[in-house]
This record gives structure tokens, C-alpha cells and sequence, in this order.
């Protein structure tokens, strides 16, 4: 991803805040039959779902080229350097210009979204500055753009066997290493990814 002025990232309200909350706080596990290049071989923790649409953040993306350190000093949040640093991540095709931190649910600011399981999403500087200081939520990413599906689109999406879906836990959303998460996610359902079918499977 290019280098580009994130200033207008954050701050901005988060999507989709009016969704009823159905697959929200559980992840979907792109199926080896899903060749669109956004998605292929994607971990997706859906933030937001009902029967008008849904929105997630892709959470095995990294992003290379960019530094937390460098975006701070691109949006003006000091200090610099951090005290404490997030990973980013490329969130999904839809709006790459904006900026949002999935993070634990015990820290809150105005606007955050709550997310099932115990989590939220932030889409302002407040969490950016309380992060950079040494403070903020326990755990969090930094996503950079999201995905959004219209309505009835992510159901037929998963009745075409596109995606299976699993509870998410803290060591999927937050922790090792992205490589390995599409893999990690199957472990938890028990799946051999060498061993997949075409058929659909729910957690």
C-alpha cells in the first residue's frame, strides 16, 4: 500500500454502527474455493451484521511499508516513538484511506462500537494518543480499510460454501504470527485445510 496523508482516516464515524449484531464477533474463514484476490486465503472478524449488510476487518493482511510509529507521525499523535505499538492491517478493499482499531472491550471511547465477545471498534485519535502514551486497551490492531457486504450478500456468500465461520478468540484477532491465522482458524474447527471439500461448515 502506498504512503498517503491518514489524516482524514479518524474521526470519522464507524460503518454500519446501526447493525443488529447476528454473526457479529465471530470470524470467517475464506474457503480454498474463494479466488477473489481481496479475500483469498482471508480471517475476517465481522463487527457488524444484520439483514441490511455486514461489515468486517480483514485481520491476516499485514502491511508492510508502514510503521504504527510512521502513521502516528502522519496523523500528528505523539509521542514519538510510542511507547507501545499496535500491528496493521490492510482491513478490506472499502475506504483504505480510513483507519479503525479493533481493541478489547475493557477500554471504550465516544463512538466505539461494541462487538460480541468482548471486544469493540474505535475509529477516532483518542485511542491512537492513549495507545502512543503507553495506555489504551489491552489488546488491538490498527486496521486500514474494511470489508462490507450489501444485503443478502454475505448469506449467499456462505450458502455458496465461500466461508465457514468460528467463534474468534483473542489469540486469532490479536495474536502470532498473520501466516499462519487462516491455518490456526481451521485448527479450531478442527479442519485439515489438505482435507477440505466444497460442503459448507458452521462452528
Amino acid at each position: 500500500m502506498a504512503r498517503q496523508d491518514w489524516k482524514s482516516a479518524f474521526g470519522a464515524a464507524t460503518p454500519s454502527q446501526d447493525l443488529e449484531t447476528q454473526l457479529a464477533g465471530q470470524l470467517l474463514v475464506a474457503m480454498p474455493s474463494l479466488r477473489d484476490p481481496n479475500f483469498a486465503g482471508s480471517v475476517i472478524v465481522l463487527c457488524a451484521h444484520s439483514a441490511g449488510g455486514a461489515m468486517g476487518l480483514i485481520l491476516n493482511h499485514s502491511i508492510p511499508r508502514l510503521t504504527f510509529e510512521e502513521l502516528l507521525k502522519q496523523v500528528g499523535v505523539e509521542p514519538l516513538p510510542p511507547q507501545r505499538s499496535i500491528r496493521l492491517v490492510n482491513g478490506g478493499p472499502v475506504e483504505e484511506s480510513r483507519g479503525f482499531v479493533l481493541h478489547s472491550g475493557e477500554w471504550k471511547a465516544e463512538g466505539s462500537l461494541p462487538i460480541e465477545g468482548g471486544y469493540a471498534l474505535t475509529a477516532n485519535l483518542d485511542i491512537l494518543k492513549a495507545i502512543a502514551s503507553g495506555g489504551g486497551p489491552r489488546q488491538g490492531l490498527l486496521a486500514l480499510g474494511y470489508a462490507g457486504w450489501g444485503a443478502g450478500q454475505l448469506e449467499s456468500e456462505i450458502a455458496r460454501n465461500d466461508w465457514l465461520s468460528v467463534p474468534a478468540d483473542d489469540d486469532l484477532l490479536f495474536g502470532g504470527e498473520d501466516a499462519t491465522r487462516w491455518r490456526r482458524a481451521l485448527a479450531k474447527l478442527h479442519i485439515d485445510p489438505l482435507l477440505l471439500s466444497g460442503e459448507a461448515g458452521h462452528a
